[in-house]
């Protein structure tokens, strides 16, 4: 099974290679979403399972180890913007402990350079870990964010009863309305609740069924606002929660009023993966936009294709980012190991998007 995942492997760097990145045009704008897989300082946070990531924890986190997986990720962050050519506009970030390591990331000289301010809100997460948003004040003019709590306020038949819904926590949404050179954008970033023990498909549906209803109310409030959804979604593009509950679309003809275009759809089809699990490439890295960001209007944004003119999402890879030798071969090469640290990046792959004027 790794033999076939490291195959898998090396036909997406290659298409990705061969790929058209953003131009670097002054009108093009990249936005993205990471999963950095479990960035934590090495001191404990009060009501926070961090026990492992303290240096006399499982992991023997020590702030050497902490320095270089803040390293490592914002190497990829500078990557990524020598791929498009252009930084991030805003990025979207999953699985952070606290806004100290947030403030230590944007520091680093790997990205210094690019400014970034960042949107965090502590979450109620047993983790201890919660999304974010890093943003560049020159690009993206922050006018309102806000975390949206999980509820069970819905129509859906959930496997929980009464006492685990009181008890259940997990990750908030984040929202941050701003705008981009004068146009109105809604960023939502989230980190859907987990499908270990292959449950937990109706939480998920309700996380997304919860952020459309707050897209659609900033669609009313501002009309003609661009919304962009990302986030670990712990599901891929086709699976319910995306296409039943969030009402993502496969191509942007499909898209009407009050659902989305997911790119991310047709490639997953196609073979590409952000994320492998026994031998399965999975898209749980997901982006998708909204009907204003699908339509092709003079002096306004829009969704532009990023992967050989085909494919309208990316997925970031470089080979330092893949493990290339023992169980893993062929795929993100994570922070630790069977047990041991790896010195490694992420369990997962960045995506991205590109949003452009036409010239004229």
């Amino acid at each position: 099974m790794r033999n076939k995942a490291f195959t898998v492997f090396v036909v997406l760097f290659l298409l990705l290679n061969a790929s058209d990145p953003a131009s670097g045009r002054k009108k093009d704008r990249v936005i993205g979403f990471y999963n950095v897989e479990n960035l934590f300082d090495t001191t404990h946070d009060e009501n926070k399972n961090d026990y492992d990531f303290l240096p006399e924890g499982r992991n023997e986190w020590t702030e050497d180890k902490y320095e270089k997986k803040l390293s490592n990720i914002a190497s990829v962050v500078r990557g990524m913007k020598e791929r498009n050519k252009v930084w991030h506009t805003v990025l979207g970030v999953a699985e952070i402990e606290n806004s100290h390591v947030l403030e230590d990331l944007v520091a680093r000289p790997e990205i210094a350079k690019a400014g970034y301010k960042f949107v965090h809100y502590e979450g109620p997460d047993r983790r201890g870990i919660d999304v974010a948003l890093l943003y560049r004040p020159k690009e993206f003019k922050l006018l309102e964010s806000k975390a949206i709590p999980f509820d069970f306020d819905s129509g859906i038949e959930f496997e929980y009863d009464e006492l685990a819904k009181r008890s259940f926590k997990t990750r908030d949404v984040l929202m941050a309305r701003g705008l981009i050179d004068g146009e109105m954008f809604a960023i939502y970033v989230a980190h859907t609740p987990s499908r270990v023990g292959g449950k937990g498909g109706d939480l998920r549906g309700r996380s997304c069924e919860i952020i459309r209803d707050d897209a659609m109310r900033q669609e009313k409030m501002y009309p003609g606002i661009k919304v962009v959804v990302m986030g670990d979604m712990n599901d891929n593009p086709s699976d319910p929660s995306q296409t039943e509950y969030l009402h993502a679309r496969e191509s942007m003809e499909a898209v009407g009023e009050g659902d989305f275009f997911s790119p991310f759809i047709s490639m997953h089809k196609d073979g590409y993966g952000t994320e492998e699990f026994r031998g399965e490439w999975n898209i749980f890295d997901i982006i998708v936009v909204n009907k204003a960001l699908c339509e092709r209007q003079r002096k306004s944004f829009s969704i532009k294709a990023c992967e050989k003119g085909i494919y309208y999402g990316g997925v970031f890879i470089e080979p330092y980012m893949v493990q290339q030798t023992g169980p893993y071969q062929g795929t993100p090469k994570r922070t630790f190991s069977e047990g041991r640290f790896n010195d490694g990046y992420s369990d997962h792959y960045p995506t991205y998007i590109v949003v452009s004027k036409k010239k004229r």
